[in-house]
């Protein structure tokens, strides 16, 4: 159970609520066990009568009155204490469900984007899900029956001692027996609830998957394919969750059969001493149903057990996420105030999981209210300057200004909070067409969103859908054109009104005549503002105060748009194809 140390803050911070649901156990099973005693004691009083030791039938019939008026009150004082029981344990495990989320959740949220590129979304989704909900079983039921299991046997077996000592003893001989049983096959739960939980992993990954590519499933004609490989995982799948429950099968029949056994040593030597006169009916009667009161608690040992191991192995699957430590920290608490400047001293990068060297000693800055413009072919390092502006990651060797101070020693909040930052791929959530450009400013009004949608071109869109702004996209805004997804990013950065503003081919999906009504708008919107331009068309970039051509991450030219066109090289050639292009769109 080492993993689920893990959980003992928790139990710290609900200490008090656990403890009252503790004594509440405690007292609720004392209640309880003043049945078997009652009921025994009543069968030796009419045992009494019919041997002739009490006469008087009044006196028989008056104690019987009083012990089932006692037995009626003692059920009903435990019903109301389990219930309060219940309300104290089982909502504390609630409660901690709700913490351990919420800690794995704001873990993501801290951890670096190689993480999320070594991880897939489907794991991480059943690890705060699936294995959330295992640790939850083991904070809530697992405890509660444990503490009602011990609770009762010790009180139980306690009673029983004091009335017949040796067939006490003879009771509970099974119980060594199964303590055995349960060590072995807690093991071999232990084993295979690891694997039922990464096999789980597995399913949610390529269901998630299927899911998002459903477009490429469908245009590809694969859908047998991928049905057939998910029948096949899902049998693989099943088939490991049988392994574990025919494990778990043995426990509730196993049980049973030591719970008889004790019943037929109670009746064999409680009928031989009540023959020797060692002990009175009534205690047989007793033991009888102490040891069958004990029933579900012996067989939820098994069960609890189950839980434990299956408890364990989710949360040693959660601690291997929060275990990780962040590789982008936030150095500096105190706010920062952005003002825009940027400079790059000898920057170099290397992706660690592709082990590709993205920048090769790039130097440049850039002032604030400049436009810098970065041009190149695919994989030469474009979109990595804007990932290491936005420190996303932090750089293998060189040094990032920010208004020259090291980008490291900036408050990371206040750095994104002055980044408004369009990706290549734009990415929209499955929320209205409002609410996703409400996403760089949440308090903007209506007519922000509606100025901001224009200066993007893409509010005559917006308002021919019938619902207008408030239209759900689907996942991933597949409700919108690739061109409409780009256009509604823009408007989402555009209304945060930051310092810093990063566009990575936003244009792409566009034709020419928006671009150019996009670009002029942006020209007005960036005033005051540096901006940077990653792009692969010349017609973006013409305009900014500098430009930059990447190769292989490395500047191999830099200058304005007027020096790179009488400059041989990459600039002045792409100039030349897309201006052929331009002339002659038949060619």
């Amino acid at each position: 159970m080492k993993a689920l140390q893990h959980l003992n803050k928790y139990f710290l911070k609900y200490k008090y609520r656990l403890i009252v649901g503790i004594l509440i156990t405690i007292i609720s099973k004392i209640f309880l066990l003043f049945t078997p005693e009652l009921i025994g004691s009543s069968i030796d009083v009419v045992n009494e009568y019919r041997l002739g030791t009490i006469t008087d039938i009044s006196i028989v019939k008056q104690e019987l009155l009083i012990n089932i008026a006692y037995i009626i009150g003692a059920a009903l004082i435990t019903g109301i204490l389990t219930f309060f029981m219940r309300q104290t344990i089982i909502n504390v495990s609630r409660y901690i469900e709700y913490d351990l989320k919420n800690e794995v959740y704001h873990q993501y949220q801290v951890l670096a984007l190689n993480f999320y590129k070594k991880n897939r979304t489907g794991d991480l989704m059943n690890r705060i899900s699936e294995d959330v909900g295992r640790v939850r079983m083991y904070a809530g039921p697992a405890i509660m029956y444990s503490i009602n299991t011990i609770t009762l046997f010790i009180i139980a077996i306690g009673f029983m001692y004091k009335q017949a000592p040796m067939l006490t003893l003879y009771t509970v001989v099974p119980l060594p027996i199964l303590s055995v049983i349960i060590y072995k096959l807690s093991k071999t739960i232990h084993k295979r609830s690891t694997i039922v939980q990464q096999y789980l992993s597995k399913l949610s990954s390529f269901t998630q998957e299927s899911f998002s590519g459903i477009s490429i499933i469908k245009a590809y004609g694969m859908e047998s394919q991928v049905s057939s490989n998910f029948n096949e995982l899902a049998a693989t799948s099943k088939q490991k969750q049988l392994d574990l429950v025919r494990v778990n099968a043995f426990f509730f029949p196993m049980m049973i059969l030591l719970i008889g056994i004790s019943n037929i040593i109670v009746i064999y030597i409680g009928g031989l001493q009540y023959m020797a006169g060692e002990i009175s009916l009534g205690v047989i009667t007793k033991f009888i149903i102490y040891v069958n009161m004990l029933t579900w608690p012996v067989a939820t040992v098994g069960w609890v057990t189950s839980i434990i191991q299956q408890a364990e192995a989710s949360q040693k699957r959660i601690n291997e996420f929060l275990d990780i430590t962040p590789e982008i920290k936030n150095n500096h608490v105190e706010s920062t105030n952005i003002i825009g400047n940027i400079e790059f001293k000898n920057v170099s990068f290397t992706y660690d999981d592709t082990n590709i060297q993205a920048l090769k000693n790039v130097s440049f800055n850039i002032k604030q209210g400049e436009t810098l413009a970065i041009i190149g072919k695919t994989g030469s390092g474009k979109s990595t300057i804007l990932d290491l502006i936005g420190r996303l990651y932090d750089v293998n060797s060189g040094e990032i200004l920010i208004d020259n101070t090291p980008i490291t020693s900036v408050n990371l909040t206040s750095l994104r909070e002055q980044i408004g930052y369009v990706p290549q791929d734009a990415f929209l959530f499955s929320d209205t067409i409002n609410n996703n450009i409400k996403f760089g400013k949440e308090d903007a009004t209506d007519q922000e969103v509606i100025e901001a949608a224009k200066q993007a071109q893409v509010h005559k869109n917006i308002i021919k859908f019938s619902k207008g702004y408030n239209t759900v996209l689907g996942e991933r805004g597949i409700t919108l054109s690739g061109g409409q997804k780009q256009r509604v990013s823009i408007a989402r950065a555009i209304i945060k009104n930051p310092n810093i503003l990063l566009f990575d081919d936003c244009l792409s999906a566009v034709d020419t005549e928006t671009e150019e009504k996009i670009l002029k708008n942006l020209k007005k919107v960036s005033t005051g503002k540096t901006t940077i331009i990653v792009s692969h068309r010349i017609s973006s970039v013409k305009n900014a105060d500098k430009i930059l051509v990447l190769d292989d991450g490395k500047i191999t030219q830099a200058g304005s748009h007027e020096t790179l066109v009488t400059i041989d090289g990459y600039y002045k050639s792409l100039y030349l194809e897309q201006i052929s292009d331009t002339t002659n769109p038949n060619s």
